[in-house]
């Protein structure tokens, strides 16, 4: 048996029936010209026949229950494909929704410990002939973007090539004597050498961040998010919704607005999720806070390697009822993140990161979440996905679609990743405590359209 990580166990441990946590993806293809209808069986087939499942994908915990047995991987020598991989039809007549209810009842049952924590979902059935392909697994065996990075490293650029490795399959390790993962004494004392920098550093770089958020009062902070339908104590039944974006429509804006597409993506979500309380009767007086990842691979040396992110909170703007005044909101509120992140190490950042997000620990004692202030209302992930078109075995790669885990106080989660020239966004929420969650779709599309009028008309005015 191997030794589990501490985080892994953690993920395992805080584990319930109403608190799955698994990450999944939805992937959408369109198969190619003159494809028979056999083509999707033919896939499930392939999928079936794989030789040989990597070591990752045939491990399980070494006992179903939390105890201290729970602290190794048991490792399984044969695993049944079949179990694993499983192929559905949709109830007539086919449409999104019914694919999408169909994820979500998935998305919402617990993975089996007597089993190696995944499953993948083929999909027929759907009514302009396309397929999509379901995947879930266990945030103890891999986390949400390497689980994307997965699924995407076996398709291919080439619409005509053929037998593309299914994601469980072994790959090519590269070699451990690379000059990188060569032992060097000099290069660890520097390593000591610069953690001990990291924390002398972190004294003056808390006065700064302290002086910072004096300074800008308008800073978010933690623990100052109104309390929303969304942080309460959730259920285990899950819905999902998702939907597609173009990239340029959404660069457009930015461009005309001179801020980021990150920015019109949390307009969008903000815009959003204030027509959506709205329509609830449940839009509190003060601006809802998002959770935003921030990735750290530009302060990281290029051969320093590893996976750096950190957090931040932004203001979303949801008290203002004009769209141009709650992007610059959420711009401004970006920057002044951003500017606190400025001058700091990647640890330091880090360490920043997780105190943003610390009282989630507190989550599962009980009454926690229902009297204790949210830290922040809700996460909104941008995961990078392709650049370029893909293909399985010549079926187009139409969409791929994340779903997060939804959590004590946290009911709902909006992640998006790009695919070629669209932003696809994944909508996962708890069932009981975020009624009518397909909404969302329809006021992230009345957001966009509402950005795109007013930057029109300020450029025209600006023209006269």
């Amino acid at each position: 048996m191997a030794l589990m990580l501490p985080q892994d166990f953690m993920f395992l441990a805080i584990e319930s029936r109403e608190h799955p946590m698994h990450v999944g993806g939805l992937e959408l293809f369109s198969p190619p010209e003159g494809a028979g209808p056999e083509f999707v069986r033919d896939r499930y087939q392939q999928l079936l026949d794989t030789p040989e499942v990597a070591e990752k994908f045939r491990r399980r915990p070494g006992t179903p229950f939390n105890t201290p047995r729970n602290l190794f991987w048991a490792t399984d020598s044969d695993i049944d494909l079949d179990y694993h991989v499983q192929l559905s039809a949709l109830p007539q007549p086919g449409r999104m929704r019914e694919l999408f209810a169909m994820t979500s009842r998935w998305h919402s049952q617990l993975l089996d410990r007597h089993r190696p924590l995944w499953e993948t979902h083929v999909v027929e059935g759907l009514e302009d002939g396309r397929f999509a392909v379901y995947t879930k697994v266990h945030h103890a065996l891999i986390d949400g973007v390497s689980a994307l990075k997965t699924l995407q490293s076996v398709l291919l650029e080439d619409p005509d090539a053929t037998g593309a490795p299914s994601p469980f399959a072994p790959r090519p390790r590269k070699s451990i004597l690379s000059k990188k993962s060569m032992f060097n004494p000099l290069g660890l004392a520097k390593s000591g050498a610069d953690l001990v920098g990291d924390v002398a550093g972190g004294v003056p770089a808390a006065a700064r961040i302290g002086w910072q958020a004096v300074r800008e009062r308008d800073m978010v902070l933690p623990l100052r998010a109104p309390r929303t339908m969304f942080n309460v104590p959730i259920g285990g039944a899950r819905r999902f919704a998702a939907q597609s974006w173009p990239i340029d429509r959404i660069k457009a804006v930015g461009k005309a607005a001179d801020c980021t597409l990150n920015d019109v993506v949390l307009a969008m979500c903000g815009s959003a999720l204030r027509d959506y309380l709205l329509s609830q009767n449940a839009l509190p007086e003060d601006p809802l806070i998002a959770m935003v990842p921030v990735s750290l691979h530009s302060l990281v040396e290029e051969d320093s390697g590893g996976n750096a992110v950190t957090s931040v909170l932004a203001n979303l703007g949801t008290h203002l009822d004009d769209p141009i005044d709650r992007l610059e909101c959420i711009t401004n509120s970006m920057r002044q993140a951003k500017r606190m992140l400025t001058g700091l190490s990647p640890l330091q950042a880090m360490a920043v990161g997780a105190f943003m997000v610390a009282p989630l620990a507190f989550a599962p004692l009980p009454g926690y979440v229902t009297h204790a202030p949210p830290p922040f209302n809700v996460v909104i992930s941008n995961v990078p996905g392709p650049k370029v078109p893909l293909h399985w075995d010549g079926a187009r790669l139409d969409g791929i679609y994340p779903l997060s885990i939804a959590m004590d106080g946290l009911a709902l989660n909006i992640t998006l990743t790009s695919n070629a020239g669209n932003l696809d966004f994944g909508v996962v929420g708890c069932r009981k405590s975020v009624p009518h969650l397909q909404r969302i779709l329809t006021y992230l599309e009345d957001a966009l359209v509402s950005l795109e009028k007013r930057v029109d008309n300020s450029s025209a005015t600006s023209l006269l």
